[in-house]
């Protein structure tokens, strides 16, 4: 199933966004490294840490610790949404997504003194602890408040409503699709 993920979000989102609801349920667009990498290219300008090289050469297997991170911001969005305490796992699991691929700054001096920074580790540990960064941010951040669930019954898309009259995750995604329903309905009554 050829599915095109849903970006534009914060990069946190957009992740937790990789597991959409169709109508065969819930599928992983991360289930296979063709999935993985078609959102890796979606989200190429936002995602610094790897080459395109480095995101083509990603296996299935090396991948397991950007879906941990997924699922960590995933439960932490769930809780806060619920009103509830996030769990003190998923703080840890970010914390430590962030701590393996820790940040290092260098003075870069060629005709002026440059401070650079760049997470090391392999490609997957650096891709996951900046997607931890991401959600951390985003989790401290004042849009934590602001995230809703689209309201079409046939979609999970998580998105950041800064508008407060913004109901589905796109207009159009969900949202045209659910006035063309509201149309069809009312014209089945008359």
């Amino acid at each position: 199933m050829d599915l095109i993920p849903f970006v534009g979000e914060p990069l946190a989102l957009d992740l937790v966004n990789t597991r959409p609801l169709t109508g065969e349920g819930r599928v992983d667009l991360l289930e296979t490294g063709e999935g993985l990498r078609l959102w890796l290219e979606s989200e190429a300008e936002r995602i610094p840490v790897l080459s395109a090289a480095e995101s083509a050469a990603i296996e299935v297997g090396d991948f397991r610790p950007i879906i941990a991170v997924r699922d960590y911001i995933t439960s932490a969005i769930t809780h806060l949404r619920d009103g509830k305490p996030v769990p003190i796992k998923d703080i840890d699991g970010l914390n430590a997504a962030m701590r393996a691929a820790p940040v290092m700054s260098q003075l870069v001096w060629s005709d002026r003194p440059v401070l650079s920074s760049e997470r090391v580790g392999a490609p997957t540990i650096r891709l996951a602890g900046f997607l931890a960064e991401d959600a951390a941010a985003l989790l401290a951040g004042g849009e934590a408040a602001l995230i809703r669930k689209c309201a079409a019954e046939d979609c999970v898309m998580l998105f950041v409503g800064t508008n407060t009259r913004r109901r589905w995750c796109s207009a159009a995604r969900c949202g045209n699709r659910v006035r063309v329903s509201r149309y069809y309905q009312r014209s089945k009554m008359v």
